[in-house]
């Protein structure tokens, strides 16, 4: 469960994010220089990893403790060491 706020925060970072990879498809289309286009990739892909943490930190803090609460943290605890574990791996 989210806050209105942290939605919006995350909804703005993902639709800026589209927008940017619009703008990479038409750099890209217009042959623009590469790095200036590796530049922006770079750009899309923060603002997908700030968008998933703050989805991360809203998971944990509302399914995964109401889980644990109810004596049913493990698979919830498992997800979430199956996310991070991916996560660690592309770093």
């Amino acid at each position: 469960m989210t806050s209105h706020k942290e939605d919006s925060e995350i909804m703005n970072a993902l639709k800026t994010a589209r927008g940017q990879l619009d703008g990479i498809l038409k750099m890209i289309d217009e042959e623009r220089y590469c790095i200036d286009i590796s530049k922006q990739i770079l750009a899309v892909q923060s603002l997908l990893k700030k968008a998933n943490i703050k989805i991360l930190k809203n998971h944990i803090n509302s399914c995964v403790v109401h889980a644990v609460m109810v004596g049913e943290g493990q698979e919830k605890i498992d997800e979430i060491m199956y996310i991070l574990e991916k996560y660690i791996d592309k770093a």
